[in-house]
């Protein structure tokens, strides 16, 4: 993949993914849609392992996505694209909004995003669920629906409404789960 389409697409991806990392999700999946190199199963391992890695969950899946489409090279230009709007954008508010402070406008465009991120993140959140637990290309309906993956799910969803433990903990859990079973061929 030519690493300026690279640039351009998390640039776009950094500029209008408002509310943090997983918000940028509704955008990979886009570009799933668009780039053969890239595709659904994908994105969700990403989210997998951008989550349990240390850093911002962004600039994880951003690495992880760069390095898919272009190797090292495409991982640093596709986290320099998702953050270089961040840049511009913040030392041009701080410059402005020195001057606007308790200007009532502006306190209201910034109420105005929150609604906007809480959607981008629902729809992430809605993404990485039919991701985990849903196969499209099941042969019958009833076959879609990833049974083994559910039980896990509601098992830890459970769990963690229960105990409320750091999420770690369920992380490491969910992720020896997913090793036995694979190195037991269940799943």
């Amino acid at each position: 993949m030519n690493l300026i389409v690279l640039y351009l697409e998390f640039f776009k991806i950094g500029l209008f993914a408002v509310g943090g990392g997983l918000a940028t999700i509704p955008f990979l999946f886009e570009m799933a849609d668009k780039y053969e190199w890239l595709d659904y199963e994908m994105i969700g391992n990403f989210l997998a392992i951008a989550q349990s890695a240390p850093g911002a969950i962004g600039v994880n899946m951003a690495a992880q996505t760069g390095y898919q489409a272009a190797g090292i090279p495409g991982s640093f230009i596709a986290v320099f694209g998702l953050i270089s709007p961040a840049i511009v954008v913040i030392i041009s508010l701080s410059i402005v909004l020195k001057s606007f402070k308790e200007n009532k406008i502006v306190l209201s465009v910034f109420s105005g995003l929150r609604p906007a991120s809480a959607g981008l993140l629902a729809a992430a959140g809605f993404g990485a669920l039919k991701i985990a637990l849903y196969m499209k290309d099941a042969p019958v309906w009833y076959n879609s629906i990833k049974i083994k993956e559910s039980i896990i799910f509601i098992i830890l969803f459970l769990i963690i409404y229960k105990f409320k433990g750091h999420p770690v903990i369920y992380v490491a859990i969910g992720a020896i789960i997913g090793i036995l079973l694979g190195l037991l061929k269940v799943i």
